[in-house]
């Protein structure tokens, strides 16, 4: 397995969010987490990412043969572990291209490869970039600063492209898209499944699973996965609702 976590607790700000959270996936696979709002998909995506503030108090996560919690937020990276933020964080005074060009040679650097100089990085980044309709103009900018919420999720899945982590964890990437964007953000990811990479992808709505077609969908409700299928459970659910299939356990 690329990833399997066992009863998996969590705590945040002292409530305890995640509450025997198991879940497993191997590499290749792209898994589909959906669930209501405050069921603990962000927690999640957090707690996989190393996120300071998120504590594990019981449980396991193991990646690609590692022990994921105790490693360093930094360290995740590393090793290929990618989170595409719902709401990414705007940085002033640090334009984009600087951004992806520290942040691709730390993990060159990580995987003892030669760093790129600024001519090559530009070459390569222009080249991922065209496909999501990143511009020139975006790439001069601060980093997300005035960004559209549909510029900001292209990015990210930029990002994806530039770093090929072996796991990809993308939080409600569809959120505040409207459906040009949500396909073309699809395309991105798309054409990043491979047999050794692993997608998480963490959603409200049954729409991105439209082209996004996961092969294994987990509902998560109440801290627990409380069901799972195959992608006709996401379109139960869009159907149905919740209400029935996600109740929180006792």
């Amino acid at each position: 397995m690329m990833l399997e976590i066992k009863d998996l607790h969590a705590v945040v700000d002292g409530k305890e969010i995640l509450k025997g959270l198991t879940l497993s996936m191997k590499a290749g696979e792209v898994h589909a987490i959906m669930g209501p709002n405050g069921s603990g998909k962000s927690t999640l995506s957090y707690v996989l990412a190393g996120r300071e503030g998120y504590e594990v108090t019981s449980g396991s996560i193991t990646y690609d043969g590692h022990d994921l919690l105790t490693m360093k937020t930094e360290e995740r990276a590393a090793k290929g572990v990618f989170l595409a933020m719902q709401y990414p964080v705007e940085i002033p005074g640090v334009t984009t291209l600087t951004f992806l060009k520290t942040a691709l040679n730390a993990q060159r650097r990580a995987r003892g490869e030669n760093e790129l100089d600024a001519m090559n990085v530009l070459k390569f980044v222009r080249q991922k970039a065209t496909a999501l309709q990143v511009t020139e103009e975006m790439l001069k900018r601060a980093l997300n600063v005035g960004f559209s919420g549909g510029e900001k999720k292209r990015l990210e899945i930029l990002q994806l492209s530039l770093f090929e982590p072996k796991l990809a964890i993308l939080d409600e990437t569809d959120s505040g898209l409207d459906i040009d964007a949500l396909k073309l953000v699809a395309e991105g990811v798309n054409a990043l499944r491979t047999p050794q990479r692993g997608m998480l992808v963490i959603t409200h709505y049954q729409r991105l699973l439209n082209y996004i077609v996961p092969d294994r969908v987990h509902v998560l409700a109440g801290g627990r996965i409380v069901a799972e299928g195959g992608k006709e459970l996401a379109l139960e659910l869009e159907a149905e609702g919740y209400a029935n299939i996600a109740r929180e356990p006792a």
